[in-house]
């Protein structure tokens, strides 16, 4: 073999052994809009961070931003209308008042977006310590009923009634309301090569609501028969998840229930700050960080700008995924699970004392 030839060689020998990904349909290049809530407290630092490390990998989005903010008395139609039109968004977190005052932003746009499937992801990152290991949970939530309904009346002075709403036979639109999130969890789990489904319920005290709810998950389960299923009742589930999370994989739940378990797991995993998450319905999706924002209101954090991004940096990889841009949410996903790992850029919530921009920076430095 010629010296001439042994570089051609070289080069067709290495582009063999490269798989294909993801082939794309002509014009899937095209930079993609993507509404931005910039959110309150530390949403604007966060939301920054992930600007940021977008613009460094030249990444095909670009964004809407608006400057919304929780004590507002309802989102402008001009926000729902970049959903609406974007399909996408990616948002700070808002703050939600207590007791009196507004409702929730969050849940009003959850309603008027129809997104009805809340997905957190909570695993163990490499490098960061937690009580346990193997821990690989998805917790797929619904979104829209429940007791985030919000039907409370006060009956008679010093009677108040809330009403939790799980709707049957209900059709909207093609879909028939019962199923769906049932059918959302066990498409997630096939699609995603994951092998068990758990529902978490309280259907022996809620015998009609929960009843139906774990109705909804038996039919759609007998569908999926390489894919194991079981039921929980939520009090032990809840002692389960702190005493053997790695025995869960995806788990269903109803809305209340969800937001109790996703938090839960998101705390043995590492903490809200590093875990992702997304809310989806048939049309739009919104990318957040995936268990509650509990650093929204830390004014701390804002002043000393050290509030941890690492959450809704993954959360849009999540969205990158979403986008069909595979490629680009591998690398930010690699870049900040190589930081993680290497341990010397942390947040103060993760035993370290770095910036946000300080851990922005080491992101970029290590984008493949």
């Amino acid at each position: 073999m010629s010296r001439r030839t042994q570089p051609i060689l070289k080069h067709l020998l290495s582009a063999r052994s490269r798989s294909v990904t993801y082939m794309p349909r002509p014009g899937d290049g095209e930079p993609r809009a993507v509404t931005m809530i910039t959110g309150d407290g530390v949403g604007p630092l966060v939301t920054g961070a992930v600007e940021q490390v977008m613009d460094a990998m030249h990444a095909p989005v670009y964004f809407e931003k608006y400057d919304i903010h929780g004590d507002m008395k309802s989102v402008p139609q001009r926000v729902i209308d970049s959903i609406k039109k974007n399909k996408v968004c990616l948002k700070g977190g808002l703050k939600t008042p207590v007791g009196g005052g507004v409702s929730s932003l969050n849940v009003l746009l959850r309603k008027e977006l129809d997104l009805y499937a809340s997905l957190v992801h909570c695993f163990n990152l490499q490098g960061l310590p937690t009580r346990h290991d193997n821990v690989d949970i998805v917790v797929i939530r619904e979104n829209t009923e429940g007791e985030y309904a919000g039907l409370e009346h006060e009956v008679v002075p010093g009677v108040v009634e809330s009403l939790k709403v799980m709707i049957s036979n209900l059709l909207s639109g093609s879909a028939v309301m019962k199923e769906r999130i049932a059918k959302y969890a066990f498409e997630y789990a096939y699609l995603n090569n994951r092998k068990k489904v758990t529902a978490v319920h309280k259907a022996n005290i809620m015998k009609l609501a929960d009843g139906l709810f774990l109705e909804s998950c038996r039919e759609v389960a007998s569908k999926y028969p390489s894919i194991q299923y079981n039921e929980m009742i939520v009090d032990n589930c809840s002692m389960q998840l702190v005493s053997k999370p790695e025995q869960f994989d995806v788990m269903v739940t109803p809305n209340l229930y969800g937001n109790l378990v996703s938090n839960t797991a998101a705390g043995i995993a590492g903490g809200t700050g590093v875990m992702p998450g997304g809310n989806v319905g048939a049309e739009h999706a919104i990318f957040e960080q995936g268990a509650s924002a509990g650093n929204v209101g830390n004014e701390k954090e804002v002043e000393q700008k050290k509030a941890n991004p690492v959450a809704l940096l993954l959360s849009s990889a999540m969205m990158l995924r979403h986008l069909q841009f595979p490629s680009f949410a591998d690398r930010l996903e690699t870049s900040v699970k190589r930081v993680i790992s290497e341990g010397k850029y942390r947040t103060e919530d993760l035993g370290g004392d770095s910036t946000t921009q300080q851990v922005v920076d080491a992101v970029i430095a290590n984008l493949a």
